[in-house]
């Protein structure tokens, strides 16, 4: 019977692990993925990446060229350690929507394009927009799940709330 209600704890949801291990998984997907976008683009020349824009006809290519890189190797870096995460979120999100609606819709949804395979291996095509949604909604789970408690945005929190300052504030308006 001990072992039926293990195999139940371990068949349905939450699983019994503390909650605050829930954002861990997506913090660091999410944002060692978009550090290593911003880090590839960085590897490569930024100026290869600036050319792209140009040659897409994207305006001011320099600076949005740089401005994407920014967001992701410094955004990135923000999710993976939890701090201010709604704030890094919102550039992010934009990269995110500029992306799929110059590059990748026309590829349509899925990321994994197999064009053929023959003896060198398998060749894919362009990816499309499925890969963007999947971090949109990470983002959009950190944003409404919060960080957690294991993150900078979890500390900062409970020092905000801590008995000692609820006690100054309180003092503060008598």
């Amino acid at each position: 019977m001990n072992q039926h209600l293990r195999l139940r704890d371990l068949a349905i949801s939450p699983l019994p692990v503390p909650p605050a291990w829930y954002p861990i998984p997506l913090r660091l997907i999410v944002g060692l993925g978009f550090m290593q976008h911003g880090y590839a683009k960085l590897a490569r020349g930024p100026e290869d990446f600036i050319g792209v824009l140009h040659a897409m006809g994207m305006p001011l290519a320099f600076l949005a060229g740089w401005a994407t890189i920014i967001v992701e190797v410094v955004g990135g870096a923000l999710i993976v350690i939890g701090a201010l995460v709604p704030l890094a979120t919102i550039p992010m999100v934009f990269v995110l929507l500029v992306a799929i609606f110059t590059v990748h819709l026309p590829n349509g949804f899925s990321s994994i394009k197999l064009q053929s395979y023959d003896a060198a291996g398998a060749h894919f095509g362009q990816p499309g927009y499925e890969t963007d949604l999947l971090y949109l909604a990470g983002l959009a789970a950190l944003c409404f799940g919060g960080a957690g408690p294991l993150s900078v945005d979890g500390l900062l929190k409970r020092a905000r709330w801590s008995p000692a300052r609820v006690t100054d504030d309180r003092s503060a308006r008598i």
